[in-house]
Protein backbone atom coordinates (compact mmCIF):
# COMPACT_ATOMS: atom_id res chain seq x y z
CA UNK A 1 0.00 0.00 0.00
CA UNK A 2 1.70 3.49 -1.20
CA UNK A 3 0.74 6.47 1.35
CA UNK A 4 0.10 9.62 -0.89
CA UNK A 5 0.95 11.93 2.00
CA UNK A 6 4.57 12.19 3.27
CA UNK A 7 4.61 11.62 6.91
CA UNK A 8 6.20 13.27 9.74
CA UNK A 9 7.93 10.85 12.17
CA UNK A 10 10.95 11.64 14.98
CA UNK A 11 13.92 9.88 13.97
CA UNK A 12 15.48 6.84 11.73
CA UNK A 13 13.80 4.09 13.74
CA UNK A 14 9.95 5.09 13.17
CA UNK A 15 11.37 5.10 9.18
CA UNK A 16 12.55 1.79 9.45
CA UNK A 17 9.17 0.62 10.61
CA UNK A 18 7.06 2.30 8.44
CA UNK A 19 9.01 1.12 5.42
CA UNK A 20 8.89 -2.38 6.73
CA UNK A 21 4.78 -1.83 6.78
CA UNK A 22 4.24 0.41 4.14
CA UNK A 23 5.42 1.97 1.01
CA UNK A 24 6.03 5.70 2.39
CA UNK A 25 8.07 8.51 2.01
CA UNK A 26 9.41 10.45 5.84
CA UNK A 27 10.41 13.17 7.13
CA UNK A 28 12.22 13.15 10.09
CA UNK A 29 12.44 15.77 12.76
CA UNK A 30 15.29 14.29 15.34
CA UNK A 31 12.92 14.43 18.19
CA UNK A 32 12.64 17.03 19.75
CA UNK A 33 15.16 18.57 18.35
CA UNK A 34 12.60 19.97 15.25
CA UNK A 35 14.31 22.70 13.64
CA UNK A 36 13.33 25.69 11.07
CA UNK A 37 14.43 23.48 7.69
CA UNK A 38 12.63 21.19 9.14
CA UNK A 39 9.28 23.31 9.53
CA UNK A 40 9.83 24.36 5.69
CA UNK A 41 10.70 20.61 4.14
CA UNK A 42 7.18 19.95 6.20
CA UNK A 43 5.51 23.05 4.90
CA UNK A 44 6.94 22.51 1.04
CA UNK A 45 5.16 18.56 1.91
CA UNK A 46 2.41 19.77 2.67
CA UNK A 47 1.47 21.89 -0.55
CA UNK A 48 3.17 19.18 -3.40
CA UNK A 49 1.78 15.91 -1.27
CA UNK A 50 -0.27 16.58 1.74
CA UNK A 51 1.86 15.82 5.48
CA UNK A 52 0.70 12.86 7.96
CA UNK A 53 1.90 14.08 11.51
CA UNK A 54 2.86 10.43 12.73
CA UNK A 55 4.39 10.75 16.78
CA UNK A 56 5.38 8.54 19.49
CA UNK A 57 2.46 8.63 22.01
CA UNK A 58 4.57 10.89 24.98
CA UNK A 59 5.04 14.33 25.75
CA UNK A 60 8.08 14.81 23.03
CA UNK A 61 5.38 13.53 20.70
CA UNK A 62 2.75 15.90 21.95
CA UNK A 63 5.34 18.69 21.77
CA UNK A 64 5.83 18.08 18.57
CA UNK A 65 2.74 18.01 17.13
CA UNK A 66 2.06 21.28 18.63
CA UNK A 67 4.87 22.68 17.05
CA UNK A 68 4.34 21.35 13.63
CA UNK A 69 0.45 22.81 13.44
CA UNK A 70 1.97 25.94 14.84
CA UNK A 71 4.19 26.67 12.25
CA UNK A 72 2.36 24.36 8.99
CA UNK A 73 -1.20 24.20 10.40
CA UNK A 74 -3.67 22.35 8.23
CA UNK A 75 -1.82 18.89 8.83
CA UNK A 76 -3.08 15.09 9.14
CA UNK A 77 -2.85 13.34 12.14
CA UNK A 78 -2.13 9.80 12.97
CA UNK A 79 -2.03 8.37 16.39
CA UNK A 80 -0.79 5.22 18.59
CA UNK A 81 -2.19 4.69 22.04
CA UNK A 82 0.55 3.84 24.52
CA UNK A 83 0.21 0.19 24.88
CA UNK A 84 0.24 -0.15 20.78
CA UNK A 85 3.79 1.63 20.98
CA UNK A 86 5.07 -0.18 23.89
CA UNK A 87 8.31 -2.24 23.46
CA UNK A 88 8.01 -5.71 23.86
CA UNK A 89 11.04 -5.65 26.86
CA UNK A 90 8.33 -3.17 28.60
CA UNK A 91 11.46 -0.50 28.18
CA UNK A 92 10.16 1.80 25.07
CA UNK A 93 7.86 3.73 23.55
CA UNK A 94 7.58 4.84 19.98
CA UNK A 95 6.35 3.69 16.21
CA UNK A 96 9.27 1.52 15.93
CA UNK A 97 8.12 -0.74 18.92
CA UNK A 98 4.81 -0.88 17.04
CA UNK A 99 3.19 -3.95 14.41
CA UNK A 100 3.07 -3.27 11.40
CA UNK A 101 -0.87 -4.36 11.65
CA UNK A 102 -0.65 -1.24 13.86
CA UNK A 103 0.41 0.94 11.59
CA UNK A 104 -1.55 0.43 8.78
CA UNK A 105 -4.73 0.58 11.10
CA UNK A 106 -3.51 3.98 12.59
CA UNK A 107 -2.64 5.61 8.69
CA UNK A 108 -5.72 4.36 7.97
CA UNK A 109 -7.37 6.43 10.48
CA UNK A 110 -6.46 9.31 9.41
CA UNK A 111 -7.73 12.88 10.90
CA UNK A 112 -7.48 16.30 9.43
CA UNK A 113 -7.86 19.28 12.09
CA UNK A 114 -10.03 21.59 11.05
CA UNK A 115 -9.32 25.63 11.63
CA UNK A 116 -13.15 26.47 12.50
CA UNK A 117 -15.21 24.76 14.99
CA UNK A 118 -18.37 22.87 13.36
CA UNK A 119 -18.65 20.85 16.62
CA UNK A 120 -21.93 19.99 18.75
CA UNK A 121 -20.63 18.15 21.51
CA UNK A 122 -20.19 20.18 24.58
CA UNK A 123 -19.07 20.06 28.13
CA UNK A 124 -22.05 19.06 29.34
CA UNK A 125 -22.32 16.14 27.23
CA UNK A 126 -18.49 15.38 28.68
CA UNK A 127 -19.91 15.68 32.13
CA UNK A 128 -22.88 12.98 31.13
CA UNK A 129 -20.44 10.20 30.29
CA UNK A 130 -18.48 10.80 32.95
CA UNK A 131 -15.15 11.98 31.40
CA UNK A 132 -14.56 14.81 33.12
CA UNK A 133 -14.37 15.69 37.42
CA UNK A 134 -15.24 11.86 38.71
CA UNK A 135 -14.37 8.72 39.57
CA UNK A 136 -12.76 7.00 36.04
CA UNK A 137 -12.85 10.03 33.54
CA UNK A 138 -9.45 9.51 33.27
CA UNK A 139 -9.67 5.49 31.91
CA UNK A 140 -12.60 6.28 29.93
CA UNK A 141 -11.13 9.29 28.57
CA UNK A 142 -8.41 6.88 27.51
CA UNK A 143 -10.59 4.56 25.95
CA UNK A 144 -12.29 6.95 24.20
CA UNK A 145 -9.21 8.19 22.71
CA UNK A 146 -8.11 4.49 21.30
CA UNK A 147 -11.80 4.09 19.77
CA UNK A 148 -11.28 7.40 17.99
CA UNK A 149 -7.97 6.87 17.61
CA UNK A 150 -7.69 10.88 18.81
CA UNK A 151 -4.66 10.15 20.99
CA UNK A 152 -5.26 10.54 24.99
CA UNK A 153 -5.99 14.10 26.43
CA UNK A 154 -6.62 15.19 29.95
CA UNK A 155 -10.37 16.78 30.63
CA UNK A 156 -9.32 20.32 29.94
CA UNK A 157 -8.11 19.35 26.15
CA UNK A 158 -10.61 16.92 25.38
CA UNK A 159 -12.89 18.82 24.25
CA UNK A 160 -11.19 21.01 22.47
CA UNK A 161 -9.33 17.42 20.48
CA UNK A 162 -12.57 16.21 19.56
CA UNK A 163 -13.43 19.88 17.84
CA UNK A 164 -10.24 19.83 16.54
CA UNK A 165 -11.02 16.42 14.73
CA UNK A 166 -14.38 17.38 13.59
CA UNK A 167 -16.24 14.09 15.62
CA UNK A 168 -19.55 14.70 15.64
CA UNK A 169 -21.82 14.31 18.42
CA UNK A 170 -23.47 10.96 16.77
CA UNK A 171 -19.84 9.56 16.38
CA UNK A 172 -18.98 10.49 20.27
CA UNK A 173 -22.31 9.31 21.60
CA UNK A 174 -22.09 5.66 19.63
CA UNK A 175 -18.89 5.16 20.86
CA UNK A 176 -19.37 6.18 24.20
CA UNK A 177 -22.65 4.14 24.62
CA UNK A 178 -20.31 1.57 23.68
CA UNK A 179 -17.82 2.08 26.56
CA UNK A 180 -20.70 2.19 29.26
CA UNK A 181 -22.02 -1.56 28.01
CA UNK A 182 -18.42 -2.73 28.35
CA UNK A 183 -17.96 -0.98 31.84
CA UNK A 184 -21.63 -2.43 32.84
CA UNK A 185 -20.02 -6.44 32.00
Amino acid sequence: MKIKEIIVVEGKDDTAKLKQALNVDTIETNGSAINKYTLEQIAHAKQKRGVIVFTDPDYPGQRIRKIIDEHVPGCKHAFLTKQEAVAKSGKGLGIEHASAEVIRQALSSVYEIADETVNSITRTDLLLFGLIGGNGAKERREKLGIALRIGYVNGKQLLKRLQMFRIDKEEFYKVMEQIQQEESL
